[in-house]
């Protein structure tokens, strides 16, 4: 039965919040707490958002445990970018980061706490004091919990103010006038398999990443890129797609994440001869360098024969000497992990681990306030009534490569500041824009493609195929040669999305068709990684390209970073699937910039 659209509802509201996780729920907050209409969409319950996964920490400038101030961290953050990273938003997050972390704590945020009742905070990658001298304290932590305490404690406060969830929604399409305005979003209901039309002054996009393109991963299988695919279909360029962080600490053949906060403790990576070989690589920080060198490393000692196991193709991680007494209590849920994903007790013997895809850098393109820009003749230019923040954004403060408990603070950074941005902006008693006449028209054409090709090819056949492309074109280690033929793979692949068609056409619960609708918006953010990254002749942060590793063109930076050409965002568009390229920003807000120079850790 084909979808009409004398089917489609209408509601109206103030905001509509794509995600639940933790950006979209502080923006919610936010607003909600001023009294706008919000509705927050979530295709799980609010509190099973993949923040919830996040274990480390969330960095913070207050120097409870060690020296540490603003200026530090916005000189690793920029640092760790590989100078990819816009100085302006990265100083703008890092002066913002202790305001955020108090907030949370007065919400009731169970953070652990220093015999002086001031918030534990334990050292992270990449992360230190005085610009890169020593390791520094700055990731608060709530054990190995925090994503699990931080996105409770939102929604706890989302509850008291009111906020209304609409769970186990997908959004769909994104819907703009003719003046290019967005002006609300089409969605389905899963329950009824309905579809509704959800009419606001403002969207704000807030769906995570799109980790589900690779094979190996620790993100969530609702990680499939929603907000990118919405965004890429109305005409919205994807930024900096070609930089992926690979965690350096997956479980070997599970991926499942071990945090950072394992070498924030103490924790060791040794290879088949026992060796501490980040030592080697990086004398200074050793196992707590930045996640894209860490992952390098980790590699370099498989492909040179020193991996652990009887295939040698893994590294051994040891927390033994840690103690169990600090094991359970610091990181209780990496014990758990051990026992059920790879039948090791942490706290008597070293556990596999393997480099496996983490989080992407890039997304789509916002400004400091959270609004959705579009680049016209090197100008960033606001889309009108469209929002994005956490990681389905690219403010680029994380640049070519994330530092480690960042993510959590930009999660609370942008999403604050989208919500106080819209409430600035809101004039009460202003009616919502009308929808065009072709509000819907791109959702119907999807949604019946799929209902009348049912002899199509099945949607996780195709996904599988996606993933095993991505995995092998696109991992850690690249070459010029292997990410042309992905390209010409996954151009190939986008033809048989759509040959996908539903045997099963039933409406309530059809987890078939949200299946598919997901592998859509994977291939939009598939091919923004791959035309990307085959593009980017040049290595930096976690885009290393074996043929331009020793090719320094610029004499002052090491590993084939070409600052002269480079030192640039891409832009990907999906209509005519064309590369455009704009500068990145050097001027902080107040600080002094930091110039480009070698990463050495």
């Amino acid at each position: 039965m084909s979808y009409t659209k004398d089917q489609i509802s209408n509601r109206k509201f103030d905001v509509v919040i794509v995600g639940a996780g933790g950006s979209g729920m502080r923006a919610s907050l936010q607003l909600a707490r001023a009294g706008l209409n919000v509705a927050v969409l979530s295709k799980v319950f609010p509190t099973r958002s993949h923040t919830v996964a996040a274990q480390g920490g969330v960095s913070a400038s207050l120097g409870n445990m060690s020296e540490d101030s603003w200026e530090y961290h916005f000189y690793d953050t920029v640092k760790g970018s590989d100078w990819l990273g816009d100085q302006d938003a990265i100083e703008f997050m890092c002066r913002e980061a202790p305001k955020v972390v108090y907030d949370l704590e007065h919400m009731g945020m169970p953070f652990d706490r220093n015999p002086d009742g001031t918030i534990y905070q334990r050292p992270f990658g990449g992360h230190t004091a005085n610009f890169g001298e020593k390791p520094v304290q700055r990731a608060c932590a709530a054990a190995d919990r925090t994503g699990h305490a931080m996105l409770h404690t939102l929604y706890q406060a989302n509850v008291a103010a009111r906020t209304t969830f609409f769970v186990e929604w997908m959004a769909l399409d994104l819907i703009r006038n003719e003046a290019g305005d967005c002006v609300g979003v089409t969605a389905l209901e899963m329950e009824t398999g309905e579809v509704y039309t959800l009419q606001a002054k403002t969207v704000l996009l807030a769906t995570g990443g799109a980790g589900r393109i690779y094979q190996s991963s620790t993100n969530a299988f609702i990680n499939t890129g929603d907000g990118l695919g919405m965004a890429a279909r109305a005409g919205i360029a994807l930024q900096d797609m070609e930089f992926w962080q690979f965690h350096p600490t997956g479980v070997a053949g599970a991926g499942v994440l071990l945090t950072e906060g394992c070498r924030g403790e103490g924790a060791i990576l040794l290879n088949s001869n026992g060796e501490r070989f980040m030592e080697r690589y990086a004398p200074t920080l050793k196992d707590l360098a930045p996640r894209d060198f860490v992952s390098r490393c980790m590699g370099q000692e498989i492909l040179e024969g020193r991996g652990c196991g009887p295939n040698k193709d893994y590294i051994h991680m040891k927390l033994d000497h840690l103690g169990a007494d600090t094991i359970h209590k610091r990181l209780p849920s990496v014990y758990e992990i051990g026992v059920n994903f790879a039948n090791v007790d942490v706290t008597r013997e070293p556990i596999p681990v393997v480099p496996t895809i983490h989080y992407q850098m890039g997304g789509i393109p916002t400004n400091i306030n959270g609004q959705v820009v579009h680049t016209v003749n090197g100008e960033d230019r606001p889309v009108n009534g469209l929002y994005a923040v956490g990681e389905c954004s690219c403010v680029s403060v994380h640049g070519a490569n994330r530092l480690g408990t960042n993510s959590l603070l930009d999660l609370l950074v942008f999403g604050k500041a989208a919500g106080d941005h819209i409430i600035a902006n809101n004039k009460p008693g202003t009616p919502v824009q009308d929808l065009p006449a072709n509000a819907t028209d791109l959702t119907l054409a999807r949604l019946n493609r799929l209902e009348s090709a049912q002899s199509g090819e099945y949607a996780q056949d195709v996904a599988n195929d996606m993933r095993a492309i991505m995995q092998a074109h696109a991992g850690v280690f690249r070459s010029q040669e292997v990410m042309d033929e992905g390209v010409k793979k996954i151009a190939e692949l986008r033809a048989r999305v759509a040959n996908i068609g539903l045997k099963d056409t039933s409406k309530v619960f059809n987890t078939a068709r949200i299946e598919a609708l997901e592998v859509e918006n994977l291939m939009e953010a598939a091919q923004a990684t791959i035309e990307s990254a085959a593009a980017r002749q040049e290595c930096r942060g976690a885009h290393l390209v074996r043929d331009y590793e020793h090719d320094v063109t610029h004499p002052t930076c090491p590993l084939g970073r070409n600052d002269a050409e480079w030192m640039k965002h891409t832009l990907w568009h999906s209509a005519d699937n064309s590369l455009t390229y704009k500068p990145v920003r050097m001027k902080p807000l107040t600080a002094e910039t930091v110039p480009p120079k070698p990463r050495t850790f």
